[in-house]
C-alpha cells in the first residue's frame, strides 16, 4: 500500500483510481480542483497578482503534458482567465535562486510550489529565497509555512497516514479498495511573513485558516 503519492496512475502503481488492479492501492496527494484553490487563496492574500509561476522539478512528470498538475492548472486557468500561468522548472538546487529571482523582478508576480519530492526536500531554501526576493508564494504543505512560507494549503499528512492504518486492516481482511483522493485539507497562514511582504491578510481569509502562525 502507498501513501503520499502525487500521481498513482502516472507512476505506474495502479491502472485506475477506482479499480487499481494488481496488488497496490493507497492514498493520493492531490485532487482535480487543488490548482484552483491554490490560485484563489494566493489572490486572496496578494490581490495585485497578475502572473503566477509554478515551481517544479524540470523532470517532473506531474507537470508534463497530461500530468495531474498540468491538468489541474489548465482547469484553474479557465476559472481565472485574467491570470497568466507560467512554468518555472528547476533542474537542481543551484538554479533555485535564479529562477525565483527572475519571477520576483516583475511587480505583480506570484509563485505556486508544486507538491513533489524536489520541492519538499528543499523547502527551507525555497521559502528563504521567496522571502528574500519578496515574492508572494503558495505552498502545498504545512511545513513550508512553518518554515517561513506565506501560506500553505494541502493535505493533512498526519491524517492521511492514520487513514492508511485503517486501510491496511481492511485489506488484511480481504477487501479490495480503490485509491483514495484527499478529502481533508489544512490552510496555514504565516502572519509574520505577510507583514514582511507588506500584505494585509483579509479577515475572511484568517477565518478560514486552520492555523495562523504569528
Amino acid at each position: 500500500m502507498f501513501v503520499n503519492i502525487l500521481d498513482p496512475i502516472g507512476s505506474g502503481f495502479v491502472a485506475s483510481l477506482a479499480r487499481p488492479g494488481g496488488n497496490l492501492t493507497g492514498f493520493a496527494t492531490v485532487e482535480p480542483s487543488i490548482g484552483g484553490k491554490w490560485l484563489e487563496l494566493l489572490l486572496a492574500i496578494a490581490p495585485a497578482t497578475k502572473q503566477v509561476a509554478i515551481l517544479s522539478s524540470s523532470n517532473s512528470f506531474s507537470m508534463a503534458p497530461g500530468g495531474p498538475l498540468t491538468q489541474t492548472f489548465d482547469a484553474a486557468g479557465s476559472v481565472f482567465p485574467a491570470l497568466k500561468l507560467v512554468r518555472a522548472p528547476v533542474q537542481d538546487i543551484a538554479e533555485l535562486d535564479g529562477v525565483i529571482a527572475a519571477q520576483a523582478r516583475t511587480p505583480g508576480n506570484g509563485l505556486i510550489v508544486a507538491p513533489e519530492p524536489f520541492t519538499s526536500n528543499h523547502y527551507q531554501a525555497i521559502t528563504a529565497l521567496a522571502a528574500r526576493h519578496r515574492l508572494p508564494a503558495m505552498y502545498p504543505y504545512r511545513f513550508f509555512a512553518a518554515s517561513g512560507g506565506l501560506l500553505s494549503y494541502g493535505i493533512d499528512l498526519v491524517s492521511q497516514y492514520r487513514q492508511a492504518g485503517t486501510y491496511v486492516d481492511r485489506i488484511l481482511r480481504g477487501a479490495r479498495l480503490p485509491v483514495q483522493l484527499p478529502t481533508k485539507f489544512e490552510l496555514v497562514i504565516n502572519l509574520k511573513t505577510a507583514k514582511a511582504l507588506g500584505l494585509e491578510v483579509p479577515p475572511t481569509l484568517l477565518a478560514r485558516g486552520d492555523e495562523v502562525i504569528e
